[in-house]
């Protein structure tokens, strides 16, 4: 019987360990785009939320819609950048987690990479 609960703690501490690691490799993320032009640089984070926006010297050659839309277009280059960071995270950490879930006995590992092969 102490086996058993010795072996559903480890099992827990691992499923606990993997969230913590998910949790903070997506807060992590930082995606930083420049404009083709160089004229504006904009950086999200892994929920598309602009964290930083600097923008060149010469900037001011161009006229206000102009610069919205340079900022709209380099802001939406870095939040598909972000999402697909984060899609693919969140995508090793479903494959690995499963093998974290898997009730003993059905097949399925319960390590990462034995995860990979079960």
């Amino acid at each position: 019987m102490s086996w058993a609960m010795d072996e559903l703690e480890a099992r827990a501490r691992r499923q606990l360990d993997k969230l913590s690691d998910v949790n903070e490799r997506l807060s992590g993320i930082r995606v930083s785009e420049t404009s083709p032009d160089g004229e504006v640089t904009a950086e999200v984070d892994g929920n598309g939320a602009l964290v930083d926006l600097t923008f060149s010297d010469r900037l001011s050659r161009l006229s206000g819609k102009q610069v919205s839309q340079l900022v709209i277009a380099t802001a939406n280059v870095a939040c598909q950048k972000a999402f697909t960071e984060r899609a693919r995270i969140l995508q090793e950490f479903t494959e690995e987690f499963a093998g974290l879930v898997a009730p003993p006995g059905t097949g399925h590992n319960h390590s990462a990479a034995e995860g990979a092969e079960g």
